[in-house]
């Protein structure tokens, strides 16, 4: 089993609720990842929206630095959702199909991240990160997510 080339994301209520097309054929993905308070350190709290094209290549990425999570304004929050959603226009929810990829801001990794198999009889995963909310596996076109 190789990387995988696209994962697919089926809208649903709870982590893919804002996910879908663009009038241009544009897919966005909308979502809140986050760095976990661990050992002494506050985390943080991020707001990103990941734009790709219609085949599914990456595009963009505008990432909102929210503040330490244990401070999160949870007002503030919505609003730079609500912002975010804003900016891309009439938008239709729904099924998106996507490449792994990966940017570096704010000292941390954002992204979906291919993970290789660590043992011998593991598969590849795909993990959106930070916070590793949401896990892909095989079969990459399942369009579900292990949270």
């Amino acid at each position: 089993m190789s990387k995988p080339k696209l994962i697919a994301i089926d809208h649903d209520d709870h982590h893919a609720s804002h996910i879908g097309n663009l009038p241009d054929g544009r897919q966005f993905f909308l979502t809140t990842p986050f760095v976990p308070a661990m050992d002494g350190e506050a985390g943080r709290e991020f707001v990103a929206l990941y734009l790709f094209d219609k085949r599914g290549r990456f595009l963009e990425a505008r990432l909102d630095d929210l503040g330490p999570r244990a401070e999160l304004d949870e007002a503030r929050a919505r609003s730079t959702v609500e912002q975010r959603l804003a900016e891309l226009g009439p938008v239709e929810y729904g099924r998106i199909e996507i490449e792994p990829f990966e940017v570096e801001r704010f000292g941390t990794t954002f992204g979906l991240v291919a993970q290789p198999p660590e043992e011998e009889d593991d598969e590849w995963c795909v993990e959106l990160q930070p916070g590793n909310y949401m896990a892909f596996w095989v079969p990459w076109d399942s369009g579900e997510y292990d949270t």
